[in-house]
């Protein structure tokens, strides 16, 4: 199986074209040659027409080129019609997307008003109740059936009216016939999805895309990777076009960072129709970083060398294993490679500037100086030879090769040569004439340090495009953090708000994450309603869940464990609730100035 082209050489993916509305008059073509499209979702009540038109209207100000809204319940849906009507009134054609996940009846309302319905597989046709049931051959086919009879008349009403679906899987919400035939697995999310598209393809109805969503983006990068391997495995004619996104990325450098690696590894690697930033932030603001991130891509990409194109890479696109390599000393107090963790490494001018800041008790602090490193600078594009596997090794600078690139030809030619060095990565081996902004050296750094750790390729890193020198070892943490490569902090799973969401996201994070945010090595869940929550938290430690409105339920793991808290307890409740389960720590008491 394949998912693209080359690992090594960027070659798009040849989807069909779908079409989204009147490409005439403010629709789009996606797929085939078409540029990427950016989306967003609104995030008010659906019932409010008046803000649901003036939230659309600023997104499509900012360059949104489609716009979902929710529609939880048949009434929500039936109210698409007056807002789309408000809409073109007011001369916007914007594609709108229903998003549909419980009730099939809703979706029935909605595909005839809007462009395009959303459905999720795992929560469209199935009551999730975590049930662990062994299915025959034949328990197995019947579900299919019934799934068949549920989802064919919303096929059939698409296709008569020229409406687009999309076929979104979620992670957090796989079916429990899923889960107990494939597992929580991305071959689960995979087989889900195809389900629901040889039933759209059963009645010759092709207006669909997929979407594979996780907040891990790790678990992301394999689904969609598989995905399209299993799509060109089926035949030719099952090109459908691919929404990329990473699902509760949260909000501020954190939801960037996991963003940027979950799909700006994909687009390197030339999958990807449409895209969605998850920010637990206002939506327009996503926009501005599916732009950004955009315009990283023809950088990141390698478009030449082509006596490349057909090198075997050194790791396995579609399960995660870390590349192994033997343990060596950086310096004599710290290790890199083997069991250890992956270590931060920093220029002498940033050592300099940050090590007067360093207390002794500080996570984020630099664990070697470059400079000082024995370290073999490796051209991966020439033949290179390695007398021993203790040698460290990295790209060498000027290399006429982006870094991702290299980084994997590097790993490559090791493997062929029968070495396994450990591998120091680099954000960037050529440099700007100008120093980067900030925003955009984090979503760079993050696209290329993030795509080659979820290669598992990597046991150190340097961060030098963001040149400020406390912000570069803060970015080179975070990605770590977000990559799933170490935990110095305490980690969020916070879903973006939309109209099912019962509590203001923005502010109870806020509030948590006030609260929190010194329980190192804890992962919280802040999860807006129930829709991806249990699934969703299956990591996380703890998890905050609107259950109603002024409602809260608190969870352990996936496990409902306290409900119906008022709202306005429910930050110290949880905090209760990491004390009883001995996570808890008290927050170290800062000295103040002149004390």
């Amino acid at each position: 199986m394949r998912y693209c082209e080359s690992p090594f050489f960027y070659h798009r993916r040849k989807s069909r074209e779908i079409i989204i509305g009147d490409p005439n008059r403010g629709g789009v073509i996606m797929g085939g040659d078409h540029p990427v499209v950016k989306q967003s979702m609104i995030t008010c009540d659906t019932m409010d027409t008046a803000l649901s038109v003036k939230q659309t209207l600023e997104l499509v100000a900012v360059g949104c080129q489609i716009v979902r809204i929710t529609a939880p319940t048949v009434k929500d849906a039936a109210n698409l019609q007056n807002i789309v009507a408000e809409l073109r009134k007011q001369n916007c054609w914007v594609p709108i997307v229903a998003d549909i996940h419980f009730k099939p009846e809703a979706a029935m309302e909605a595909v005839k008003w809007v462009e395009v319905v959303r459905v999720n597989p795992g929560n469209y046709a199935d009551s999730k109740k975590f049930a662990t049931k062994e299915y025959t051959d034949e328990q197995y086919a019947a579900e299919l059936k019934r799934i068949e009879e549920k989802f064919s008349p919303l096929v059939v009403e698409a296709k008569k009216l020229k409406r687009a679906l999309r076929i979104g899987t979620n992670h957090g919400s796989l079916s429990d016939r899923i889960m107990n035939r494939y597992g929580d697995t991305p071959l689960g999310m995979v087989e889900s999805a195809l389900e629901f598209a040889r039933i759209c393809r059963k009645h010759d109805f092709h207006n669909f895309k997929f979407s594979m969503k996780s907040s891990n983006p790790k678990v992301m990068i394999e689904c969609y990777r598989l995905l399209v391997a299993r799509l060109d495995e089926l035949g030719p004619d099952w090109n459908y076009p691919i929404h990329l996104g990473v699902t509760e990325a949260g909000e501020g450098e954190d939801g960037r960072i996991k963003s940027a690696i979950g799909i700006g590894s994909l687009l390197c690697d030339g999958l990807g129709d449409t895209i969605r930033v998850s920010l637990t932030e206002d939506s327009p603001r996503e926009i501005e970083v599916c732009t950004d991130l955009l315009n990283q891509i023809p950088i990141l990409s390698n478009t030449k060398n082509l006596q490349f194109k057909d090198f075997a890479p050194s790791f396995d696109p579609f399960h995660f294993e870390k590349r192994e390599t033997p343990e060596i000393e950086l310096n004599e107090n710290v290790k890199c490679g083997g069991e250890q963790l992956i270590r931060v490494v920093v220029t002498k001018a940033t050592w300099d500037k940050v090590a007067p800041k360093i207390r002794p008790k500080d996570d984020v602090k630099p664990e070697a100086i470059y400079e000082d490193l024995n370290v073999a600078e490796i051209d991966p594009t020439k033949d290179f030879d390695i007398n021993c596997n203790t040698q460290l090794v990295t790209v060498k600078d000027g290399v006429n090769l982006p870094a991702i690139t290299a980084f994997r030809l590097l790993a490559a030619k090791l493997k062929k040569l029968g070495r396994n060095n450990p591998i120091l990565l680099k954000d960037c081996i050529n440099f700007e004439s100008t120093a980067l902004e900030p925003k955009i050296a984090l979503l760079r750094a993050s696209v290329v340090i993030g795509s080659l750790l979820a290669d598992g390729i990597g046991d150190a890193i340097l961060i030098r495009g963001e040149s400020g020198a406390g912000m570069s070892l803060r970015l080179a943490y975070n990605i770590l953090q977000a990559a799933g490569c170490r935990s110095f902090k305490t980690d969020y799973v916070a879903c973006p708000s939309c109209g099912r969401t019962l509590f203001n996201l923005q502010t109870v994070t806020a509030r948590i994450k006030a609260r929190t945010e010194h329980l190192k090595g804890v992962k919280i869940a802040i999860m807006g309603c129930i829709v991806n929550g249990p699934g969703e938290m299956a990591d996380a430690d703890f998890g905050y869940v609107g259950g109603a409105p002024g409602k809260i339920n608190l969870y352990v793991g996936k496990q409902a464990i306290k409900f119906n808290i008022p709202e306005a307890e429910a930050v110290e409740r949880l905090v209760d609730l990491i004390r009883e389960h001995n996570k808890w720590v008290e927050p170290e008491v800062k000295e103040t100035v002149g004390a």
